[in-house]
């Protein structure tokens, strides 16, 4: 009975990360896209530079 509940453990163990890691790639890909769209629409700065769209 024991390694029953140890296997079923494991099993869910091992699920739930497969789908912690696949969430957090989606979320990387959104991060990068919101990255790319900031870099690529910033505009330009009053003095004629340009600016950083973070604040960082």
């Amino acid at each position: 009975m024991v390694p029953l509940l140890l296997v079923l453990l494991l099993a869910l163990i091992l699920f739930g990360a497969g789908f912690a890691l696949k969430a957090l790639w989606w979320v990387a890909i959104v991060v990068l896209v919101v990255w790319l769209v900031g870099f690529v629409a910033r505009g330009a700065h009053p003095s004629g530079g340009r600016r950083r769209w973070y604040r960082w």
